[in-house]
């Protein structure tokens, strides 16, 4: 994989949703066509932003028009006032994007909660999705969800508040170099190369008024709500979905396969591709192969 991107960079772009200024990318350009080819969605996930799919996007802008967006809170997108971050607030973000951009059907290719979100979409707006591709997006495995919710609804919501009332009170980190930051970005996934993680990182964050760096996302993004939709409402919605579906699963992740635990019956559309040697961020851990892998599927 070359980590370096070349050539002429993206656009950035806003729009409003929920009164909130969202950032987007536009890799379009004039001398690739500009917006004449089909549309394609980049989604990152939790405590991620849009240039994480540089490589993705650079790959892919001779045929497609590639859009990335930052969601609510992260990247350069404004942060909630409340500090309550709902997926369904999100699937709303994914459609006014799309709504506003005035395509569609669209392909999509998303990450973790990134496909959480899309995929929702995807069920809420078939007609809206010609393709989907969405990486370790399905959420917590049955089991883990079965362990958390060993403990009652009151005891899981005396827990949440007490985690809100730290993260109000948390100050966001800060690196005194922009090294020290890239060494936070490496520890975090030992599968990057010093080039990807150098791109994360100075994409990553701000640079505060006393110099010193923190990471772009809001810290309350580290404390999501006690329960989601209910799961029967999440399977309809996957089971809404009518175009075809790729899952992606990384190996050596954290994330359960829906083809063991029993999610994937909930599709109509989907199959299932497991990276060797890849963890949660297959994407970056395994660029090549996903590549080979999503233009098959395209």
């Amino acid at each position: 994989m070359n980590a370096a991107i070349s050539g002429s960079g993206p656009t950035k772009q806003t729009f409003i949703s929920q009164r909130l200024r969202l950032n987007y990318l536009d890799w379009s350009t004039p001398a690739s066509g500009g917006r004449g080819k089909p549309p394609l969605v980049l989604v990152h996930g939790g405590r991620d932003h849009a240039r994480s799919w540089d490589w993705v996007a650079q790959d892919l802008r001779d045929d497609w028009h590639v859009v990335a967006m930052d969601h609510r809170g992260h990247g350069d997108s404004d942060w909630v006032s409340d500090g309550n971050y709902q997926a369904n607030d999100m699937v709303y973000d994914l459609a006014q994007l799309i709504h506003q951009l005035g395509v569609g059907p669209v392909t999509i290719v998303s990450h973790s909660m990134g496909g959480n979100v899309s995929l929702r979409y995807a069920g809420t707006f078939p007609e809206m999705v010609s393709k989907i591709v969405a990486i370790e997006g399905l959420g917590p495995s049955p089991k883990r969800q079965a362990e958390m919710r060993e403990k009652t609804y009151p005891e899981r919501l005396n827990e949440w508040v007490g985690k809100k009332r730290a993260a109000a009170a948390r100050i966001p980190r800060k690196y005194d170099t922009i090294e020290a930051a890239f060494a936070r970005m490496i520890e975090e996934n030992s599968y990057l190369t010093e080039e990807q993680a150098r791109h994360l990182t100075i994409h990553g964050v701000n640079r505060n008024e006393d110099g010193t760096y923190s990471w772009k996302f809001d810290p309350h993004l580290n404390v999501w709500p006690v329960e989601d939709i209910a799961d029967e409402f999440l399977h309809q919605t996957w089971a809404a979905i009518t175009a075809p579906t790729l899952l992606l699963y990384g190996t050596e992740s954290w994330a359960s396969n829906p083809q063991g635990d029993g999610r994937l019956e909930h599709f109509a559309t989907a199959e299932v591709v497991e990276f060797e040697k890849a963890g949660h961020w297959l994407h970056h851990d395994q660029f090549d192969r996903f590549m080979a892998t999503l233009r098959e599927f395209l």
